[in-house]
C-alpha cells in the first residue's frame, strides 16, 4: 500500500469513557494502516481536559489546528493556541486543556501506539458534528 486517505466525514469518532468532555476522530492507527503508530484529530468541548497521564515509551505530539488552551507537564504551565506544537516525552505527565469560549482541535499523534488506538476504539462511538467538519475544513486556512 503506497498511502491512505481518510475523509473526514466518513471517518469514525469515540470517545473513551461517557464523562469524557473530549473526543477523537480516527485518522490512522495499526487496525486501518498497519502501523506502530497512531494519528487523530483530538477535539476538546469547552472547559474540557484530558485527564493527567504519562506513557511509558511513547512521544505524543500535539498541533492545534484551532482554539485555545494550556498545557501542563511536569509542573510548568504552557498557553497553546492554533499553530502551536507541542512534543510531550515519555514519562512526562500531562494535561492539555481548553481555555477558550469554542472548541479546541488538535492533529495528536503518539509514537509508539501504547495501546491508546486500543482505548480510544473501545470506547463509545460518537457522530462527528457539522460543526467540527466546518471547522476542520477551514483549519487550513
Amino acid at each position: 500500500m503506497a498511502f491512505s486517505v481518510v475523509q473526514l466525514s466518513q471517518a469514525k469518532a469515540f470517545r473513551i469513557s461517557p464523562d469524557d468532555t473530549n473526543y477523537f476522530i480516527m485518522l490512522f492507527d495499526g487496525a486501518s494502516d498497519r502501523i506502530a503508530n497512531i494519528f487523530v484529530i483530538e477535539i476538546f468541548r469547552p472547559g474540557g481536559a484530558t485527564p493527567p497521564n504519562t506513557h511509558a515509551a511513547a512521544h505524543e505530539f500535539f498541533h492545534v489546528l484551532h482554539g485555545e488552551g494550556i498545557a501542563r507537564c511536569d509542573g510548568k504551565t504552557l498557553p497553546i493556541r492554533k499553530g502551536c506544537s507541542l512534543l510531550l516525552h515519555p514519562g512526562s505527565e500531562h494535561v492539555i486543556e481548553n481555555t477558550g469560549a469554542g472548541k479546541l482541535y488538535t492533529l495528536t499523534v503518539m509514537t509508539p501506539n501504547e495501546g491508546f488506538a486500543e482505548l480510544i476504539r473501545g470506547g463509545e462511538p460518537v457522530e462527528i458534528e457539522a460543526d467540527d467538519l466546518r471547522v476542520l475544513q477551514d483549519a487550513g486556512r
